[in-house]
Formats: structure tokens, sequence, C-alpha cells
């Protein structure tokens, strides 16, 4: 395995790595992040507008398999390659698929363990935001070598303004929680584990970083208090 686009360091592989936090994950996105089924079912439409009706998707950050599902579901002629660095992640989305996994491929690892393809359309969703803004990047760039010319590809994760206002924003990343059914101590761990460890940039920094790895094209279509959600073609 080859990892020269893996994140550094690798705490947050660590996180997803013991059974019982990979068994509740399914719960945790849809109180932490406002509109997230949403989210999956918008994606799928940004990338049917240029995918073909068989199209062959690369997503990276697939464990857990939620976003897998929701596509799967909703395109029942596509076929999957999900792409996770955490074993027990995966075996997660394995339960979660259930008899959709006839059309998927999981792989642990990172992005450069990937099938070369190429792909008809690729997403990341809520996974950019723990690699620093060289490793993003790469990431990028290693998803666009994979992607046939054209090619969607949707990116969704932590992206908020990172100037004076930074902690009004992770602020209301924990008050949402909270309304959402998080008890307030968990919240309140999450919030401080946003604030210390996750890479967040700023969303025209994140447009930024998907222009310089090789997309065009790039528009904004999500934005829910600190996500936003952005679509680009190879």
């Amino acid at each position: 395995m080859t990892h020269s686009a893996q994140p550094e360091p690798m705490d947050f592989v660590a996180s997803f790595s013991d059974p019982e936090a990979a068994a509740r994950y399914s719960d945790g996105p849809r109180r932490f992040v406002p509109g997230f089924e949403a989210l999956h079912r918008m994606t799928g439409i940004l990338l049917a507008e240029h995918a073909p009706p068989d199209a062959r998707v690369l997503v990276l950050g697939a464990g857990g398999g939620l976003e897998l599902h929701a596509l799967a579901e909703a395109h029942p002629e596509w076929t999957f390659v999900g792409v996770d660095p955490a074993v027990e992640m995966l075996r997660q989305a394995e339960r979660t698929l259930g008899p959709l996994m006839s059309r998927v491929t999981l792989v642990e690892g990172y992005i450069d363990d990937a099938p070369l393809g190429p792909f008809d359309a690729a997403t990341c969703l809520l996974t950019l935001h723990f690699l620093d803004p060289s490793a993003r990047e790469a990431t990028v760039r290693a998803i666009h070598r994979r992607l046939r010319p054209g090619a969607p590809f949707v990116a969704a994760h932590g992206s908020f303004p990172q100037d004076d206002t930074r902690s009004r924003w992770i602020a209301r990343y924990e008050a949402y929680a909270v309304a959402s059914g998080v008890e307030r101590d968990q919240a309140a761990k999450a919030r401080a584990a946003v604030q210390a460890h996750l890479q967040t940039l700023a969303p025209e920094t994140d447009a930024a970083v998907l222009r310089a790895g090789g997309f065009h094209d790039v528009e904004l279509f999500f934005a829910a208090f600190t996500w936003r959600g952005w679509i680009g073609r190879a």
C-alpha cells in the first residue's frame, strides 16, 4: 500500500477503529450535520448531471457506507469503489449496504490505494477536513487523475470562516448538535475536537484547493452552519 496522500498525523484513523464507535457512526452525522440526508440526495443529483447511466463512482472516505447506500439506492445502474483507512468502518459499511454490496467494492487505505480508474464520478464527503492543506490538495489531485475528462466530483466537509468569528461558528456547531439531541457533554467534547484537531479552512480557500487540484467549474451548492459542499468537473 502506498500513502503519499495520506493525512499526518493519523489520530483520526484510530478514532474510527473502535468497533463500538463504528457501529454507532450512522447516528452521528445526522445529529451534527444539518441537512445530512439532503446532502446525499443533492450529491446524487449533481453527479447524474454529467455521469452516464451506468457510471462507475469512486467514493473516498466511504467508511460507514451511508453515502454509498444513498447513492446506490437512488441509482440502481451505478457501481462503486469505496475507499477508507479504517477497517471497522468498512465492516460497518458492509452491514449498512446489505444486498447493495453486490455493486460495491471496498478498499482499505487512502486515495493512492484506489484503482486508477478512469471513474465516471467521485465523491469525498465529511473527510477532507481531516487533512492539512498540502495533503488535501494532493488528495484532490489524486482523485482528479482517476476521473474521465469532464467527470463530476462532489466534496463536502467542515468549512467556515477562519477569522475572528471562528469560535462563533464552532459554538453554532455545538449548539446544533445539542438541539439535535446530542448530550451536552458529548457535544462539548466534539466542539473541543473540532477546535483543536480538524484542519478547517475558509470556504474560499477550500474552493481554491479544488481548482488547484485540477477541477474547473467549481460551484458551491451546500452551506449549513459549519459545513460546505462543492461540485467541480475534471
